[in-house]
Formats: structure tokens, sequence, C-alpha cells
């Protein structure tokens, strides 16, 4: 038992101060560097941590976990406010609707799903996660982030996924800056080829994106000519959503 009790109280540390080295964790617990490492080496294996993309040094929280999340979310008072709107949305565009949050700064993480019934859909399985500067999910949440955060996710140049995928730090700017003037996010494959969403986040009260929400299309089914249209209603939901979640 003393064994877990330490992985989780390193576990509980790597959350709260990531990405974070091993050295650094030493100090905070006063333990040997072997066993520190013994216990990051366990936790990597099992999917609860992975070494930062950028410092292979460093430790952040897994992938393990983000599929754990969303399922303790679903009790959650978020969870709750969302559940309706997003089944209203549905019912007005017969398109899939997503509700993902963000991981930090790492990802976007899908905490639940309402399908359209079309045969021809875009799904993606609660937990899945997708990077924040390729989705208009992704988009939403860093329009509405405080500058110096946006300043610390900008930093480099983003990974590529096709042509459409915002790479260049200086654009992405330029496009955050277009999503708060609309009050919405379009992806028109930039991350999934044949993949479009419009997407607009659910704020705390203080203004802090806690979440974002998306209309989910394939690219056959998008049209221009009603992108003002879906942004809107994405907007009203994202909107009735903080409302309901703030009561």
């Amino acid at each position: 038992m003393k064994s877990v009790s330490r992985s989780l109280r390193i576990l509980e540390a790597v959350a709260r101060h990531q990405p974070v080295t091993l050295g650094e964790l030493t100090k905070l617990f006063g333990l040997p560097k072997s066993t520190v490492q013994r216990t990051l080496v366990t936790l990597n294996q099992a999917g609860w941590l992975r070494a930062n993309r950028r410092d292979t040094t460093r430790w952040e929280i897994g992938a393990r976990i983000l599929a754990v999340r969303p399922a303790a979310l679903q009790g959650s008072s978020l969870f709750a406010a969302a559940r309706e709107p997003m089944i209203r949305l549905r019912d007005t565009v017969n398109e899939t609707i997503h509700l993902s949050v963000p991981d930090a700064l790492q990802c976007m993480v899908v905490v639940d799903r309402v399908d359209c019934d079309h045969p021809v859909r875009t799904f993606h399985t609660i937990g899945d996660t997708s990077p924040l500067h390729a989705t208009a999910a992704g988009h939403a949440i860093l329009a509405h982030l405080p500058n110096p955060e946006v300043d610390e996710f900008a930093t480099g140049t983003f990974e590529g996924y096709g042509e459409e995928t915002i790479t260049d730090p200086k654009e992405l700017r330029t496009e955050l800056q277009r999503v708060r003037e609309r009050g919405y996010a379009v992806n028109h494959n930039q991350y999934l080829q044949g993949i479009c969403a419009i997407a607009a986040p659910v704020l705390d009260g203080d203004g802090v994106p806690l979440a974002a929400v998306a209309v989910s299309l394939p690219d056959s089914r998008f049209e221009p000519g009603r992108l003002a249209e879906l942004g809107q209603l994405v907007t009203e939901t994202a909107a009735e959503i903080t409302a309901r979640h703030l009561r």
C-alpha cells in the first residue's frame, strides 16, 4: 500500500506541476532519485504519465487519465448543463454535436457526443483527444484565454496535419482574433481530412473557457453559405450551456 500511495502522490504532483523533471519531483518529495524514477517508469508503462513531446526529460499526464476523465465529468454540473442544449442543437441541424474540454494547454478531450441520423457522419469516441491549434474546439478555447497563456502556447511551430492546418504562431493569433470577433471558430479540413466543425466556448463566471461545443460534419455536407447560420446556432447553444452551468 505504501508504494501505491507514493505512486498516487507522484501522479498528483505531475498533474499540478507538469511538465516536471525527475529532479524537481525528487526535491519535492525528498525521495531517492531511483525510487521516483521507478515510479515514473511504472506509471508511464501503464499509460498514466508520458514524456513531454518538446522536452522528453519532463513528465506530464498521459492518455489513460484523459480517457478516465470524461467518465468522471458525466456526473458534473457542466455535463448536466450541456446535455439538453446539445440535443436541441442536434435536432436543429441534424449533425453530430461534441462537447470537449481542454487538458491544460496540451489537447482537447471529447467528454460528450450527440449523434445525428445521417448514415455518413463524423464520429469521435468519448475520451478522444485532438490538438488545440488545428481544431475548432481548440481555437474556441484559445481565443478566450488570457494573453500570457496564449503566449505560452504559441511558441515555435505547430504540427501540420494537412494543407489547411495553421502551423505558424502569428497566423494562429490572427485566426484567434477572428474567432473573438465573430464568436465562433471554424475548422475546415485543418485536422482530419474531410471533416469540418464550428465551435463556440462555454465560459465560467469570470469569462474563462471551460469547454467548447461544436457541430461536426463531413466536408461533403459543409455549405459555406450556411456558416453564419451554424455559427450563430452554436454560439447560442454555448451561451445557454454557460447560463445553465452558472445557475
